[in-house]
């Protein structure tokens, strides 16, 4: 049996699928299974992991537990690994950040201090574990979706910023291989998971407007702008400006090249970020 945090969410969807295909048992973790609208065969379950609820019953009888912080944040995620010790849990598959460098950099910023501190908390459980250290999500750019379906323009402080955008289908991939492992040829590793080439934001919006056939432009915004338009209530206001701020420093020097990790463990080459805008086409038509 297989816990997946996260489940309704664009890896967890994605894993919960491929495990299933592989035969597995999945007990896919969710706020809502009325809306969850996941396969029939999957086991889902009820599950607010930002509550004081006890967690150890979500993962009776379990193997092995897919752990993504998106799925509660740090509090919550911490608590799921002291309840998968005590309920017998013997691997846990984590998704990571690629920010995260195993150097005090990881203190630098509110992402990789929240991913490399829970990296802590999974090693010191004693639990078998591996790391999905993934690159930026291609589906980030979906919050550019409703500024192109109105008018064909994404507004960016840094549209020269650069990054190795990563498919989602390809981070849920690795995880599987990793939780199925019966070698154990991925204990204890840490792969760096990347998209297949270097691209900058402008020429994202590009490839989007490909796939949909639509001319799409990119305008430059100022910084203070763009933190006020990515800030929220899940977003404050000082984490924006961070991110903001560590995306203008890739314009000049990306931090980091594009990995072959999803080819060594998938035994394929990583998917395109034009295949990823022709998978999504319609979520910006």
């Amino acid at each position: 049996m297989i816990v997946v945090t996260g489940a309704t969410g664009n890896i967890g969807r994605r894993l919960v699928g491929r495990l299933l295909a592989e035969g597995a048992a999945v007990r896919a973790l969710t706020r809502d299974p009325a809306r969850a609208a996941l396969p029939a065969e999957a086991e889902v379950v009820r599950a607010d992991l930002t509550g004081t609820d006890d967690l150890a019953p979500l993962l009776d009888g379990a193997d092995a537990l897919f752990l993504n912080l998106a799925a509660g944040g740090d509090g919550a995620t911490a608590r799921l690994v002291d309840a998968a010790v005590k309920a017998g849990v013997r691997r846990i598959v984590l998704n990571s950040s690629i920010g995260v460098t195993d150097t005090p950099a990881d203190e630098t910023n509110f992402i990789s201090r929240m991913h490399a501190a829970l990296e802590r908390a999974v090693r010191d459980s004693g639990l078998e574990w591996t790391f999905v250290r993934g690159a930026n999500y291609a589906t980030n750019t979906l919050a550019w979706a409703a500024s192109i379906r109105e008018s064909g323009v994404v507004r960016d402080a840094h549209p020269g910023a650069r990054g190795v955008p990563v498919h989602e289908a390809d981070l849920a991939d690795v995880a599987a291989v990793a939780l199925l492992d019966r070698t154990g040829a991925h204990l204890g590793q840490t792969y760096q998971v990347t998209g297949p080439e270097t691209m900058t934001v402008a020429e994202q919006v590009a490839e989007i407007g490909r796939a949909i056939g639509r001319e799409t432009r990119i305008e430059q915004i100022s910084e203070d702008a763009a933190v006020e338009a990515m800030s929220g209530p899940h977003l404050p206001k000082e984490a924006a400006r961070e991110l903001v701020r560590m995306f203008g420093g890739t314009v000049d020097a990306p931090p980091f090249a594009p990995s072959d990790a999803v080819e060594r463990v998938t035994g394929r080459p990583a998917r395109t970020f034009a295949q990823w805008a022709r998978d999504h086409a319609a979520d910006f038509s």
